[in-house]
Protein backbone atom coordinates (compact mmCIF):
# COMPACT_ATOMS: atom_id res chain seq x y z
CA UNK A 1 0.00 0.00 0.00
CA UNK A 2 1.28 3.55 -0.79
CA UNK A 3 2.31 5.63 2.24
CA UNK A 4 0.51 8.72 1.75
CA UNK A 5 3.11 10.59 3.93
CA UNK A 6 6.06 9.55 1.94
CA UNK A 7 6.48 11.95 -1.83
CA UNK A 8 8.88 10.84 -4.19
CA UNK A 9 10.77 13.70 -6.38
CA UNK A 10 13.56 13.78 -8.79
CA UNK A 11 15.92 16.63 -9.25
CA UNK A 12 15.19 19.19 -11.55
CA UNK A 13 17.86 21.07 -13.71
CA UNK A 14 15.65 22.99 -16.10
CA UNK A 15 14.87 26.35 -14.86
CA UNK A 16 12.45 29.05 -15.95
CA UNK A 17 8.74 29.60 -16.87
CA UNK A 18 9.72 27.90 -20.08
CA UNK A 19 11.12 24.79 -18.22
CA UNK A 20 8.28 24.66 -16.09
CA UNK A 21 5.53 25.00 -18.96
CA UNK A 22 7.23 22.01 -20.39
CA UNK A 23 7.05 19.67 -17.10
CA UNK A 24 3.10 20.43 -16.66
CA UNK A 25 2.53 19.47 -20.18
CA UNK A 26 4.28 16.16 -19.53
CA UNK A 27 2.66 15.34 -16.21
CA UNK A 28 4.76 16.79 -13.62
CA UNK A 29 4.72 19.43 -11.28
CA UNK A 30 7.55 21.72 -10.88
CA UNK A 31 8.77 21.87 -6.54
CA UNK A 32 10.93 23.45 -4.33
CA UNK A 33 12.59 22.41 -1.12
CA UNK A 34 14.24 24.59 1.26
CA UNK A 35 15.09 25.63 5.06
CA UNK A 36 17.36 24.85 7.25
CA UNK A 37 21.38 25.35 6.68
CA UNK A 38 21.45 23.58 3.19
CA UNK A 39 20.45 25.26 -0.09
CA UNK A 40 17.75 25.64 -2.04
CA UNK A 41 16.34 22.19 -4.19
CA UNK A 42 14.29 22.31 -7.62
CA UNK A 43 12.46 19.07 -7.90
CA UNK A 44 9.69 17.87 -9.88
CA UNK A 45 6.87 15.64 -8.93
CA UNK A 46 4.39 13.44 -10.64
CA UNK A 47 0.96 15.14 -11.00
CA UNK A 48 -1.32 11.98 -10.78
CA UNK A 49 0.54 11.05 -7.86
CA UNK A 50 0.78 14.22 -5.74
CA UNK A 51 -2.81 14.55 -6.26
CA UNK A 52 -3.37 11.32 -4.45
CA UNK A 53 -1.92 12.98 -1.41
CA UNK A 54 -3.48 15.82 -1.48
CA UNK A 55 -6.75 14.28 -1.33
CA UNK A 56 -5.83 13.40 2.60
CA UNK A 57 -6.55 15.95 4.91
CA UNK A 58 -3.68 15.20 7.28
CA UNK A 59 -1.45 15.68 4.41
CA UNK A 60 -1.62 19.63 4.30
CA UNK A 61 -0.60 19.19 8.35
CA UNK A 62 1.62 16.13 8.94
CA UNK A 63 5.41 15.86 8.90
CA UNK A 64 6.10 14.17 5.43
CA UNK A 65 9.09 12.27 4.08
CA UNK A 66 10.66 13.70 0.39
CA UNK A 67 12.53 11.09 -1.10
CA UNK A 68 14.83 12.81 -3.48
CA UNK A 69 17.08 10.16 -5.95
CA UNK A 70 16.90 8.06 -2.71
CA UNK A 71 17.79 10.12 0.28
CA UNK A 72 15.03 10.90 2.73
CA UNK A 73 14.24 13.99 3.81
CA UNK A 74 11.30 15.33 6.54
CA UNK A 75 9.29 18.43 5.31
CA UNK A 76 5.82 19.94 5.82
CA UNK A 77 4.35 21.31 2.84
CA UNK A 78 4.50 25.08 3.02
CA UNK A 79 2.83 26.07 -0.01
CA UNK A 80 0.60 25.00 -2.93
CA UNK A 81 -0.61 27.10 -6.12
CA UNK A 82 -3.72 25.60 -7.71
CA UNK A 83 -4.67 26.19 -11.39
CA UNK A 84 -6.90 29.36 -10.93
CA UNK A 85 -9.37 27.58 -13.22
CA UNK A 86 -8.90 23.85 -11.87
CA UNK A 87 -8.39 23.03 -8.32
CA UNK A 88 -7.29 19.79 -9.42
CA UNK A 89 -4.29 20.95 -11.38
CA UNK A 90 -1.02 21.79 -8.65
CA UNK A 91 1.09 24.71 -10.78
CA UNK A 92 3.85 24.53 -7.86
CA UNK A 93 4.57 23.30 -4.92
CA UNK A 94 6.72 24.27 -1.71
CA UNK A 95 8.44 21.79 0.81
CA UNK A 96 9.99 23.04 4.17
CA UNK A 97 12.90 21.50 5.84
CA UNK A 98 12.20 21.07 9.47
CA UNK A 99 14.49 20.96 12.31
CA UNK A 100 13.64 19.07 15.45
CA UNK A 101 14.64 21.25 17.66
CA UNK A 102 13.48 24.36 15.89
CA UNK A 103 10.01 25.98 16.51
CA UNK A 104 7.97 26.11 13.33
CA UNK A 105 4.76 28.18 11.67
CA UNK A 106 1.85 26.42 9.71
CA UNK A 107 -1.31 26.50 9.66
CA UNK A 108 -3.68 23.94 10.49
CA UNK A 109 -7.76 23.56 9.88
CA UNK A 110 -10.42 23.27 12.30
CA UNK A 111 -12.72 20.93 13.40
CA UNK A 112 -15.72 22.25 15.09
CA UNK A 113 -17.88 19.35 16.80
CA UNK A 114 -21.01 19.62 18.84
CA UNK A 115 -23.52 21.90 16.18
CA UNK A 116 -26.25 19.45 16.92
CA UNK A 117 -26.88 19.80 20.42
CA UNK A 118 -25.71 23.15 20.83
CA UNK A 119 -28.14 25.28 22.55
CA UNK A 120 -28.45 28.19 20.45
CA UNK A 121 -29.06 25.60 17.63
CA UNK A 122 -31.77 24.56 19.64
CA UNK A 123 -33.36 27.47 20.07
CA UNK A 124 -32.95 28.63 15.92
CA UNK A 125 -29.90 29.91 16.34
CA UNK A 126 -27.39 29.52 12.94
CA UNK A 127 -23.82 28.15 13.52
CA UNK A 128 -21.14 30.67 11.54
CA UNK A 129 -17.34 29.50 11.37
CA UNK A 130 -15.58 32.74 11.16
CA UNK A 131 -13.02 30.89 10.42
CA UNK A 132 -11.50 27.53 8.85
CA UNK A 133 -8.02 27.41 9.83
CA UNK A 134 -5.29 28.87 12.26
CA UNK A 135 -1.59 29.21 12.16
CA UNK A 136 0.08 27.38 14.97
CA UNK A 137 3.42 27.75 15.94
CA UNK A 138 5.66 24.74 17.87
CA UNK A 139 8.18 21.91 17.41
CA UNK A 140 7.20 19.22 14.81
CA UNK A 141 6.79 16.48 17.13
CA UNK A 142 3.62 18.49 18.70
CA UNK A 143 2.61 19.31 15.13
CA UNK A 144 -1.57 18.59 15.36
CA UNK A 145 -3.20 17.20 12.47
CA UNK A 146 -5.97 19.30 13.75
CA UNK A 147 -7.53 21.62 16.89
CA UNK A 148 -10.73 20.83 17.47
CA UNK A 149 -13.32 23.43 18.66
CA UNK A 150 -16.29 21.83 20.90
CA UNK A 151 -19.47 24.02 20.68
CA UNK A 152 -21.70 22.21 22.22
CA UNK A 153 -22.55 24.09 25.25
CA UNK A 154 -22.50 27.53 22.97
CA UNK A 155 -25.18 29.72 23.74
CA UNK A 156 -27.58 31.63 20.93
CA UNK A 157 -25.72 35.10 19.60
CA UNK A 158 -22.32 33.70 21.62
CA UNK A 159 -19.15 33.31 19.82
CA UNK A 160 -15.95 31.47 20.72
CA UNK A 161 -12.65 33.47 20.45
CA UNK A 162 -9.19 32.62 19.68
CA UNK A 163 -7.89 32.47 23.50
CA UNK A 164 -10.87 30.37 23.90
CA UNK A 165 -9.77 27.37 22.35
CA UNK A 166 -8.54 24.29 23.70
CA UNK A 167 -4.50 24.03 22.31
CA UNK A 168 -2.60 20.55 22.30
CA UNK A 169 0.12 20.54 24.59
CA UNK A 170 3.24 22.58 22.98
CA UNK A 171 1.15 24.50 20.69
CA UNK A 172 0.60 28.54 20.65
CA UNK A 173 -1.61 30.57 17.94
CA UNK A 174 0.42 33.16 16.01
CA UNK A 175 -2.17 35.90 16.34
CA UNK A 176 -2.08 35.93 19.76
CA UNK A 177 1.37 36.62 19.92
CA UNK A 178 0.99 39.83 18.24
CA UNK A 179 -1.69 40.47 20.71
CA UNK A 180 0.85 40.30 23.55
CA UNK A 181 2.13 43.82 22.79
CA UNK A 182 -1.38 45.85 23.45
CA UNK A 183 -2.19 47.18 26.50
CA UNK A 184 -5.28 46.29 27.43
CA UNK A 185 -7.66 47.39 30.26
CA UNK A 186 -9.16 44.48 32.51
CA UNK A 187 -12.12 42.62 30.38
CA UNK A 188 -10.92 43.79 27.29
CA UNK A 189 -10.22 41.90 24.30
CA UNK A 190 -7.24 42.15 21.96
CA UNK A 191 -7.70 43.15 18.71
CA UNK A 192 -5.90 39.91 17.13
CA UNK A 193 -8.48 37.91 20.12
CA UNK A 194 -10.69 37.12 16.74
CA UNK A 195 -14.14 35.43 16.96
CA UNK A 196 -14.03 31.84 15.46
CA UNK A 197 -17.59 30.65 15.62
CA UNK A 198 -20.38 32.07 16.75
CA UNK A 199 -24.26 31.54 16.76
CA UNK A 200 -26.74 33.99 15.52
CA UNK A 201 -30.35 34.60 15.24
CA UNK A 202 -30.82 34.11 11.52
CA UNK A 203 -32.48 37.14 9.40
CA UNK A 204 -35.79 37.04 8.83
CA UNK A 205 -36.31 38.27 5.13
CA UNK A 206 -39.68 39.09 4.34
CA UNK A 207 -40.32 38.12 0.41
CA UNK A 208 -43.42 40.37 -1.53
CA UNK A 209 -44.74 38.46 -3.77
CA UNK A 210 -45.07 40.93 -7.09
CA UNK A 211 -48.96 40.11 -7.19
CA UNK A 212 -49.17 41.67 -4.10
CA UNK A 213 -46.66 44.64 -5.32
CA UNK A 214 -48.60 45.48 -8.13
CA UNK A 215 -51.93 45.57 -6.61
CA UNK A 216 -51.04 48.07 -4.22
CA UNK A 217 -49.16 49.78 -6.92
CA UNK A 218 -52.94 49.95 -8.90
CA UNK A 219 -54.82 50.68 -5.62
CA UNK A 220 -52.57 53.73 -5.34
CA UNK A 221 -52.93 55.02 -8.42
CA UNK A 222 -56.95 54.45 -8.13
CA UNK A 223 -56.78 56.71 -4.77
CA UNK A 224 -54.87 59.67 -6.40
CA UNK A 225 -57.32 59.66 -9.17
CA UNK A 226 -60.32 60.32 -7.22
CA UNK A 227 -58.15 62.79 -5.40
CA UNK A 228 -57.72 65.00 -8.39
CA UNK A 229 -61.62 64.37 -9.38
Amino acid sequence: MENLFEVQAELRTDQGKGASRRLRHAGKVPAIMYGGTDTPVSLTLDHNKFIRHLSEDAFYAHILTLVVDGKKNKVVLKDLQRHPASDVRIMHADFLRIDAKQAMTMTVQLHFIGEDVAPGVKEGGAVSHLMTDVEISCLPKDLPEYIEIDISTLELDHSIHLTELVLPKGVTLTALSHGQEEHLEEGERSSYDQAVVNIHTPRVVVEVEEDEVEAEAGTEGDAEEETED
